[in-house]
């Protein structure tokens, strides 16, 4: 059952609805474009313009789930990459090194995991960013 509507979206029973494709058209290349923070979840909506991405980095605690939202990119997963446009999704066990990049004008992903400690990953600008130097699989 609908309730309130808020700037983010209408309220179903305590649960606000985001539209995703909305977000990532207003993002222009922020990191985070939207998160939330829940007790048990942890979901970031990143958004990179051509030659940027996420650098490097190993996360030990969790899996992470990364949805493509919008545009084209790539998530390199212990040095190999995979190309990744929206509607895929790419899981990455825990312990793996990863890390993104935007591919084409524009790449929007979510991630999404169990709430852990730590803090974020360094954002690449066009300079740190690679060929990749691997391969799309």
């Amino acid at each position: 059952m609908m309730g309130a509507t808020t700037p983010s979206g209408p309220i179903y029973e305590n649960a606000i609805v985001h539209d995703l494709r909305d977000l990532a058209r207003l993002a222009s290349g922020r990191k985070p474009a939207w998160s939330h923070r829940g007790e048990d979840l942890s979901v970031n909506l990143i958004s990179c313009l051509i030659g940027e991405g996420v650098g490097r980095h190993v996360n030990a605690e969790v899996e992470v789930l990364i949805v493509g939202v919008d545009g084209h990119g790539s998530v390199e997963v212990d040095g190999h990459w995979h190309a990744v446009g929206s509607g895929q999704v790419i899981i990455v066990p825990k312990g793996t090194a990863r890390a993104t990049r935007c591919d084409g004008d524009r790449f929007t992903y979510l991630t999404c995991h169990r709430n852990r400690s730590g803090m974020w990953p360094a954002v690449r600008g066009r300079s740190d960013i690679s060929s990749g130097g691997g391969t799309h699989d």
